[in-house]
């Protein structure tokens, strides 16, 4: 039998302070020599949402490149992956905690972001990472495309149409179609059509569908989520941070929430999953504009093994 290779690898918890919490993310901190072929296949062994692999940066500003890759495809660009995969690097020492707040640069399939590590006393307490400002791609007007979406959820369409706010599709760095829902229960009641959802998402330029309702379980929460993407092999996410910095951009563009120069949002997401995740999103603006969105949350550490093959 042919040498086996060895690659050492960590799974976090993102999104929450708890093992079991928020959304898991595997990370290999050292990824060279791997084919794409061989990222694709160790992605579907993983069978997480995003499995990460660090590579070398192209570019001098940056601590490390980052290829994000779900169980089917490589992705230019995602929040939890980011956030855990720093943390992975704090927690391994490769990124030294010597102040209460360290700021580094990432690289990624769409070019370099800042991403901010909040310590104390040598330990990470948050991770926060700046998205790209946020596009604004179209709002879905035609009664017969609502009735589309709220059919792919298993929503009446009235619990959608009820909120007078938009669906649209956002991206803060992927496109996601935000979708408002009147009621915490009808939320809960959604029962993907994971085909109409993908059929949907395509004809719409989006990667998922997020829905959200302005009623929450936890008091401290602004918003209450659920994300959907099985075009991209993920049919429920329990944590999304691409997709909330998107919504948070939402919603202080449609002014649902009470908008600050800074206008800090907590998306609670995951329940119905049974991985309750916090993620926190802060849209800074000014002269109606939208300056930056920036999006974190806590993580934990759950696996270190090694992978062979």
């Amino acid at each position: 039998m042919p040498d086996r290779r060895s690659l050492k690898f960590y799974q976090a918890d993102v999104f929450t302070s708890q093992p079991f919490g928020g959304n898991p993310v595997a990370v290999f901190p050292e990824s060279d020599g791997l084919s794409d072929d061989q990222l694709q296949q160790i992605a579907r062994e993983m069978n997480l949402s995003e499995t990460v692999f660090v590579f070398p940066p192209t570019d001098k500003a940056a601590v490390a490149r980052l290829r994000i890759f779900t169980p089917t495809q490589e992705i230019p660009f995602a929040g939890h992956p980011v956030l855990g995969t720093f943390f992975v690097l704090a927690e391994l020492g490769i990124i030294p905690l010597k102040e209460t707040v360290i700021r580094v640069m990432q690289e990624c399939n769409i070019g370099l972001f800042p991403v901010e590590l909040q310590a104390e006393d040598g330990l990470v307490e948050r991770v926060v990472m700046t998205q790209p400002k946020p596009e604004f791609l179209g709002s879905l007007e035609e009664t017969e495309d609502l009735y589309k979406v709220a059919s792919a959820l298993g929503l009446a369409k009235h619990v959608i149409a009820d909120t007078k706010w938009p669906i649209e599709v956002v991206s803060t760095g992927l496109p996601v179609m935000i979708v408002p829902v009147r009621t915490l229960t009808a939320v809960r009641s959604i029962r993907p059509d994971a085909s109409a959802i993908t059929d949907v998402c395509r004809r719409f330029g989006a990667n998922g569908i997020m829905v959200y309702t302005t009623v929450t379980v936890e008091p401290s929460s602004t918003v209450h989520a659920r994300m959907f993407a099985p075009a991209i092999g993920i049919l429920e996410d329990p944590a999304t941070g691409s997709a909330s910095g998107a919504l948070g951009a939402y919603l202080v563009q449609n002014g649902v929430v009470d908008v600050a120069p800074t206008t800090e949002i907590i998306v609670e997401q995951g329940y119905a999953i049974d991985r309750p995740s916090r993620i926190f999103v802060q849209v800074d603006s000014g002269d109606d504009i939208i300056q930056t969105v920036k999006v974190g949350g806590q993580c934990v550490m759950v696996v270190d093994g090694t992978l062979k093959f």
